[in-house]
């Protein structure tokens, strides 16, 4: 059995999607960057083992990472999930970890990388937004795609409930991607493209606004 670490900085949602989700690994770790984080309490209510280091306590992103990476090695994971975790890493860091690490975004990559993704995709009038499962690379927010969920732009939405509805979806597949990874369901190509084994892929399309004759 494959065993993660599951890196945090706040609420730790999407951890707790993961831990709910009886995947066939095993968390050996929550690990913040925040001592106040309020995820590490429910990790604690799970039995999770929880660690904090602090990035304020590192006088730069390099000598953080340094000591981040010391604390994930002591646990052996095959794999580090990023589940809300607000630091940008270094390539060092991701290269060390590479194709080790896989993030969860709130947009469609690779439309809408950063910060404020929901409030950008209603600026920008855009009829489906979502959220993405990817591998993680050197340049934040892009990287292999595993799965992406995607939901209609409602005419009264605001960024909370378009976020409260793409959030509802990255509890639905982000423990999918962990699930893929941990039983082998997954590869990556030569050319940087995931791979899966054993999918059938529906073909099926999502239209936002919904078209007003059916036949059309």
């Amino acid at each position: 059995m494959k065993s993660i670490v599951i890196l945090i900085s706040g609420h730790g949602s999407n951890m707790r999607a993961l831990l709910e989700a009886d995947l066939p690994c095993r968390v050996a770790a929550v690990i913040s960057n925040r001592v106040d984080a309020p995820g590490l309490e429910i990790a604690k209510q799970y039995g999770i083992t929880t660690r904090v280091v602090a990035h304020r306590s590192y006088p730069d992103r390099e000598s953080f990472d340094s000591e981040l990476a010391i604390c994930i090695d002591s646990y052996r994971p095959d794999l580090i999930v990023l589940a809300g975790f607000m630091r940008i890493l270094t390539p060092q860091f991701v290269a060390r970890y590479q194709n080790k690490l896989i993030n969860i975004h709130p947009s469609l990559l690779p439309a809408y990388s950063g910060l404020n993704t929901h409030a950008r995709a209603l600026q920008d009038g855009v009829k489906i937004h979502g959220c993405t499962v990817h591998f993680v690379t050197s340049d934040v927010d892009h990287g292999p795609i595993i799965i992406q969920a995607a939901v209609p732009v409602l005419m009264d939405d605001t960024p909370a409930t378009l976020a409260a509805r793409v959030l509802h979806q990255e509890h639905r597949i982000f423990p999918q991607a962990i699930r893929w990874f941990c039983n082998d369901d997954i590869s990556l190509s030569a050319d940087g493209k995931v791979r899966m084994k054993r999918l059938e892929q529906p073909d099926c399309t999502l239209i936002s606004p919904e078209m007003e004759y059916a036949n059309a």
